[in-house]
Protein backbone atom coordinates (compact mmCIF):
# COMPACT_ATOMS: atom_id res chain seq x y z
CA UNK A 1 0.00 0.00 0.00
CA UNK A 2 1.43 3.43 -0.51
CA UNK A 3 2.95 5.24 2.30
CA UNK A 4 0.73 8.28 4.35
CA UNK A 5 2.15 10.11 7.21
CA UNK A 6 -0.37 11.01 9.67
CA UNK A 7 0.35 13.92 11.82
CA UNK A 8 -1.88 13.82 14.74
CA UNK A 9 -2.22 17.47 16.53
CA UNK A 10 -1.75 17.94 20.01
CA UNK A 11 -3.74 19.06 21.94
CA UNK A 12 -7.20 18.19 20.23
CA UNK A 13 -10.64 16.95 21.04
CA UNK A 14 -12.43 17.61 24.35
CA UNK A 15 -11.89 20.72 26.92
CA UNK A 16 -12.15 20.45 30.18
CA UNK A 17 -15.51 22.57 29.83
CA UNK A 18 -16.99 20.18 27.51
CA UNK A 19 -16.20 17.19 29.16
CA UNK A 20 -17.78 18.95 32.50
CA UNK A 21 -20.66 19.50 30.18
CA UNK A 22 -21.35 16.42 28.85
CA UNK A 23 -20.46 14.48 32.74
CA UNK A 24 -23.34 16.74 34.37
CA UNK A 25 -25.54 15.32 31.90
CA UNK A 26 -24.50 11.78 32.51
CA UNK A 27 -24.79 12.68 36.15
CA UNK A 28 -28.21 13.92 36.35
CA UNK A 29 -29.48 10.87 34.21
CA UNK A 30 -27.79 8.41 36.74
CA UNK A 31 -28.96 10.11 39.48
CA UNK A 32 -32.45 10.44 38.24
CA UNK A 33 -33.60 8.61 35.54
CA UNK A 34 -34.65 9.38 32.32
CA UNK A 35 -36.01 11.96 31.25
CA UNK A 36 -33.20 14.67 31.92
CA UNK A 37 -34.09 17.23 29.15
CA UNK A 38 -30.85 19.38 27.66
CA UNK A 39 -31.63 23.09 26.28
CA UNK A 40 -30.04 22.98 23.05
CA UNK A 41 -26.65 20.46 22.14
CA UNK A 42 -25.15 20.08 25.27
CA UNK A 43 -21.79 20.68 23.22
CA UNK A 44 -21.67 20.56 19.50
CA UNK A 45 -21.39 17.15 18.17
CA UNK A 46 -23.63 15.26 16.78
CA UNK A 47 -21.90 12.00 18.25
CA UNK A 48 -21.94 13.53 21.73
CA UNK A 49 -25.63 14.61 21.54
CA UNK A 50 -26.57 10.94 20.00
CA UNK A 51 -24.81 9.14 22.95
CA UNK A 52 -26.34 11.33 25.59
CA UNK A 53 -29.84 11.11 23.99
CA UNK A 54 -29.78 6.73 23.98
CA UNK A 55 -29.13 7.39 27.60
CA UNK A 56 -32.04 9.16 28.02
CA UNK A 57 -31.35 12.63 27.41
CA UNK A 58 -34.07 14.89 25.34
CA UNK A 59 -33.15 17.47 24.17
CA UNK A 60 -35.12 20.96 23.58
CA UNK A 61 -35.22 24.68 21.98
CA UNK A 62 -36.62 26.53 24.36
CA UNK A 63 -37.97 25.86 28.26
CA UNK A 64 -42.18 25.36 27.39
CA UNK A 65 -41.42 21.79 25.88
CA UNK A 66 -40.23 20.67 29.86
CA UNK A 67 -42.97 19.63 31.51
CA UNK A 68 -43.28 21.49 35.12
CA UNK A 69 -41.03 19.66 37.14
CA UNK A 70 -38.83 18.46 34.94
CA UNK A 71 -34.89 18.27 35.30
CA UNK A 72 -33.22 20.76 32.48
CA UNK A 73 -29.25 21.20 31.68
CA UNK A 74 -28.21 24.29 30.24
CA UNK A 75 -25.28 24.05 27.56
CA UNK A 76 -22.12 24.62 27.98
CA UNK A 77 -22.00 27.88 25.44
CA UNK A 78 -24.17 29.66 28.62
CA UNK A 79 -27.68 31.30 28.71
CA UNK A 80 -29.08 34.99 28.63
CA UNK A 81 -30.33 35.92 32.40
CA UNK A 82 -33.94 35.56 31.07
CA UNK A 83 -33.70 31.36 30.88
CA UNK A 84 -33.31 30.74 34.52
CA UNK A 85 -35.60 33.03 35.13
CA UNK A 86 -37.93 31.51 33.43
CA UNK A 87 -37.46 27.84 34.43
CA UNK A 88 -37.70 29.29 38.07
CA UNK A 89 -41.48 30.36 37.07
CA UNK A 90 -42.32 27.21 35.58
CA UNK A 91 -41.04 25.68 38.82
CA UNK A 92 -38.20 23.52 36.73
CA UNK A 93 -34.98 21.91 38.09
CA UNK A 94 -31.92 23.18 36.45
CA UNK A 95 -28.34 22.46 36.36
CA UNK A 96 -25.82 25.22 34.64
CA UNK A 97 -23.43 23.38 32.67
CA UNK A 98 -21.88 26.99 31.24
CA UNK A 99 -18.12 26.57 30.79
CA UNK A 100 -16.71 28.57 33.79
CA UNK A 101 -14.80 30.77 31.13
CA UNK A 102 -17.70 31.72 29.33
CA UNK A 103 -19.10 32.18 32.88
CA UNK A 104 -15.97 34.39 33.52
CA UNK A 105 -17.08 36.92 30.13
CA UNK A 106 -20.85 37.24 31.58
CA UNK A 107 -19.26 38.11 34.42
CA UNK A 108 -16.83 40.87 32.48
CA UNK A 109 -19.66 42.08 30.75
CA UNK A 110 -21.75 42.30 34.03
CA UNK A 111 -18.77 44.47 35.96
CA UNK A 112 -18.43 47.26 32.65
CA UNK A 113 -22.06 47.20 32.22
CA UNK A 114 -23.04 48.37 36.34
CA UNK A 115 -20.15 50.86 35.93
CA UNK A 116 -21.58 52.50 33.06
CA UNK A 117 -19.54 51.20 29.99
CA UNK A 118 -20.88 49.88 26.56
CA UNK A 119 -19.27 46.91 25.60
CA UNK A 120 -18.16 45.49 22.38
CA UNK A 121 -18.06 41.96 22.17
CA UNK A 122 -16.12 40.80 19.62
CA UNK A 123 -17.94 37.11 18.11
CA UNK A 124 -20.04 35.71 15.78
CA UNK A 125 -23.67 36.45 15.17
CA UNK A 126 -26.30 33.95 16.23
CA UNK A 127 -23.69 31.64 18.33
CA UNK A 128 -25.48 30.55 21.67
CA UNK A 129 -22.59 31.45 23.54
CA UNK A 130 -22.59 35.11 22.24
CA UNK A 131 -26.39 35.22 22.65
CA UNK A 132 -26.03 33.87 26.10
CA UNK A 133 -23.53 36.64 26.91
CA UNK A 134 -25.23 39.38 25.35
CA UNK A 135 -28.04 38.29 27.36
CA UNK A 136 -26.51 39.18 30.48
CA UNK A 137 -27.23 42.79 30.67
CA UNK A 138 -30.17 45.36 29.30
CA UNK A 139 -30.65 44.94 25.21
CA UNK A 140 -28.88 47.51 23.69
CA UNK A 141 -26.05 47.17 26.58
CA UNK A 142 -23.61 45.55 24.28
CA UNK A 143 -22.65 45.79 20.83
CA UNK A 144 -21.27 42.95 18.58
CA UNK A 145 -17.92 43.24 16.75
CA UNK A 146 -17.81 40.56 13.93
CA UNK A 147 -14.66 41.81 12.09
CA UNK A 148 -12.09 44.36 11.64
CA UNK A 149 -14.61 46.65 9.36
CA UNK A 150 -16.98 46.56 12.13
CA UNK A 151 -14.38 47.89 14.45
CA UNK A 152 -13.78 51.17 12.18
CA UNK A 153 -17.37 51.56 11.68
CA UNK A 154 -18.83 51.18 15.34
CA UNK A 155 -19.80 54.43 16.66
CA UNK A 156 -20.38 54.26 20.73
CA UNK A 157 -21.94 56.85 22.87
CA UNK A 158 -19.50 57.64 24.94
CA UNK A 159 -15.49 56.50 23.68
CA UNK A 160 -13.84 57.41 27.32
CA UNK A 161 -16.39 54.67 28.94
CA UNK A 162 -16.46 51.90 26.70
CA UNK A 163 -14.64 48.07 27.01
CA UNK A 164 -14.12 45.08 25.04
CA UNK A 165 -14.71 41.01 25.87
CA UNK A 166 -14.89 38.36 23.10
CA UNK A 167 -16.07 35.23 22.43
CA UNK A 168 -13.95 32.22 23.87
CA UNK A 169 -13.70 30.15 20.68
CA UNK A 170 -12.42 32.90 18.18
CA UNK A 171 -9.67 32.73 15.83
CA UNK A 172 -6.63 34.22 17.86
CA UNK A 173 -5.26 36.23 15.22
CA UNK A 174 -8.57 37.65 13.83
CA UNK A 175 -9.40 38.51 17.36
CA UNK A 176 -5.94 40.48 17.79
CA UNK A 177 -6.54 42.28 14.49
CA UNK A 178 -9.93 43.61 15.49
CA UNK A 179 -8.68 44.19 18.97
CA UNK A 180 -5.89 46.17 17.94
CA UNK A 181 -8.85 48.53 15.33
CA UNK A 182 -10.47 49.05 18.89
CA UNK A 183 -7.47 49.98 20.70
CA UNK A 184 -6.34 52.45 17.99
CA UNK A 185 -9.44 54.16 17.54
CA UNK A 186 -10.60 54.01 21.13
CA UNK A 187 -7.25 54.29 23.36
CA UNK A 188 -8.91 54.36 26.60
CA UNK A 189 -10.74 50.79 26.11
CA UNK A 190 -10.87 49.13 28.49
CA UNK A 191 -10.25 44.68 28.29
CA UNK A 192 -10.12 41.59 30.05
CA UNK A 193 -7.56 41.27 32.75
CA UNK A 194 -6.95 38.04 31.18
CA UNK A 195 -7.42 36.86 27.45
CA UNK A 196 -10.78 35.89 27.02
CA UNK A 197 -10.38 32.77 23.96
CA UNK A 198 -9.84 29.94 26.33
CA UNK A 199 -6.63 28.34 26.47
CA UNK A 200 -8.20 25.19 24.81
CA UNK A 201 -9.07 27.61 21.65
CA UNK A 202 -5.54 28.80 21.54
CA UNK A 203 -3.86 25.60 22.09
CA UNK A 204 -5.58 23.77 19.35
CA UNK A 205 -4.89 26.75 17.31
CA UNK A 206 -1.44 26.48 18.06
CA UNK A 207 -1.06 22.55 17.36
CA UNK A 208 -3.10 23.06 13.69
CA UNK A 209 -0.55 26.01 13.10
CA UNK A 210 2.42 24.20 13.68
CA UNK A 211 1.48 21.26 11.46
CA UNK A 212 0.04 23.13 8.85
CA UNK A 213 3.19 23.99 6.50
CA UNK A 214 4.25 19.95 6.85
CA UNK A 215 0.78 18.48 5.34
CA UNK A 216 -0.73 18.25 2.10
CA UNK A 217 -4.18 17.87 3.38
CA UNK A 218 -5.81 18.91 6.59
CA UNK A 219 -8.72 17.23 8.23
CA UNK A 220 -10.46 18.44 11.53
CA UNK A 221 -13.02 16.29 13.31
CA UNK A 222 -15.98 19.06 14.09
CA UNK A 223 -19.42 19.77 13.61
CA UNK A 224 -20.23 22.85 11.31
CA UNK A 225 -22.09 24.45 14.17
CA UNK A 226 -18.63 24.32 16.05
CA UNK A 227 -17.40 27.51 16.11
CA UNK A 228 -13.69 26.16 17.20
CA UNK A 229 -14.04 23.63 14.95
CA UNK A 230 -14.38 26.10 11.97
CA UNK A 231 -11.45 28.09 13.13
CA UNK A 232 -8.96 24.95 13.05
CA UNK A 233 -9.75 24.51 9.43
CA UNK A 234 -9.12 28.61 8.61
CA UNK A 235 -5.94 28.01 10.78
CA UNK A 236 -4.64 25.35 8.76
CA UNK A 237 -5.58 26.97 5.53
CA UNK A 238 -3.99 30.35 6.40
CA UNK A 239 -1.02 28.50 8.17
CA UNK A 240 -0.21 26.61 4.24
CA UNK A 241 -1.55 23.12 4.34
CA UNK A 242 -2.12 22.04 0.93
CA UNK A 243 -5.87 21.67 1.52
CA UNK A 244 -8.30 21.45 4.87
CA UNK A 245 -11.56 20.07 5.25
CA UNK A 246 -13.92 19.68 8.39
CA UNK A 247 -15.58 16.41 8.76
CA UNK A 248 -17.95 15.20 11.20
CA UNK A 249 -16.50 11.49 11.26
CA UNK A 250 -14.39 9.19 8.95
CA UNK A 251 -17.56 8.65 6.72
CA UNK A 252 -17.24 12.17 5.41
CA UNK A 253 -13.69 11.68 3.86
CA UNK A 254 -14.13 12.32 -0.26
CA UNK A 255 -11.17 9.60 -0.63
CA UNK A 256 -10.08 11.62 -3.94
CA UNK A 257 -8.80 14.38 -1.45
CA UNK A 258 -5.54 11.69 -0.86
CA UNK A 259 -4.94 11.63 -4.12
CA UNK A 260 -1.57 12.59 -4.53
CA UNK A 261 -0.99 12.92 -0.56
CA UNK A 262 1.87 11.97 1.42
CA UNK A 263 1.51 14.07 5.09
CA UNK A 264 -2.11 14.48 6.14
CA UNK A 265 -2.92 16.73 9.53
CA UNK A 266 -5.46 15.47 11.50
CA UNK A 267 -7.11 17.37 14.86
CA UNK A 268 -10.46 17.89 16.77
CA UNK A 269 -12.52 20.87 17.69
CA UNK A 270 -13.02 20.67 21.25
CA UNK A 271 -16.53 19.23 21.17
CA UNK A 272 -14.87 16.06 18.75
CA UNK A 273 -14.43 12.63 21.00
CA UNK A 274 -11.32 10.81 20.84
CA UNK A 275 -13.37 7.89 19.33
CA UNK A 276 -14.03 9.94 16.35
CA UNK A 277 -9.73 10.81 15.52
CA UNK A 278 -9.13 7.35 16.11
CA UNK A 279 -11.87 6.13 13.26
CA UNK A 280 -10.59 8.16 10.94
CA UNK A 281 -6.83 6.74 11.25
CA UNK A 282 -8.33 3.17 11.41
CA UNK A 283 -10.05 4.35 7.93
CA UNK A 284 -6.75 5.57 6.51
CA UNK A 285 -4.95 2.57 7.79
CA UNK A 286 -7.62 0.36 5.57
CA UNK A 287 -6.65 2.46 2.78
CA UNK A 288 -2.98 3.40 3.10
CA UNK A 289 0.25 2.17 4.87
CA UNK A 290 0.21 4.59 7.55
CA UNK A 291 2.68 6.23 10.02
CA UNK A 292 0.99 8.19 12.69
CA UNK A 293 3.29 11.38 14.82
CA UNK A 294 1.76 13.29 17.30
CA UNK A 295 2.99 16.95 17.07
CA UNK A 296 2.01 18.73 20.72
CA UNK A 297 2.24 21.75 21.45
CA UNK A 298 1.30 21.80 24.94
CA UNK A 299 -0.01 20.02 27.79
CA UNK A 300 -3.33 20.32 29.42
CA UNK A 301 -4.33 19.70 33.15
CA UNK A 302 -7.41 22.22 33.59
CA UNK A 303 -10.38 20.74 35.42
CA UNK A 304 -13.71 21.91 36.35
CA UNK A 305 -15.90 20.50 39.36
CA UNK A 306 -18.82 20.20 38.62
CA UNK A 307 -21.37 21.84 40.60
CA UNK A 308 -24.27 19.61 42.79
CA UNK A 309 -27.51 18.31 40.40
CA UNK A 310 -30.41 18.77 41.71
CA UNK A 311 -32.82 15.32 42.59
CA UNK A 312 -36.40 15.24 40.98
CA UNK A 313 -38.83 14.28 43.53
CA UNK A 314 -40.35 11.00 41.59
CA UNK A 315 -43.67 9.68 42.19
CA UNK A 316 -43.46 6.52 44.16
Amino acid sequence: MEPLTVLLAGPRGFCAGVERAINMVKTALRQNGAPVYVRHEIVHNRHVVDELRALGAVFVDELDEVPEGGLVVFSAHGVPKSVPVEARRRRLLFADATCPLVSKVHREVERHHKEGRTVLLIGHSGHPEVVGTMGQVAPGSVVLIETVADAEAVTVPDPDRLAYSTQTTLSVADTAAVIAVLRRRFPGIDGPRNEDICYATTNRQRAVAAIAPRVDLFLVVGAANSSNSLRLVEVARHHGAGRAELIRTAADVDWSWLAGTATLGVSAGASAPELLVEELVDTCRARRAVTVEEVRVAEESVTFRSPPIPLLRRAS
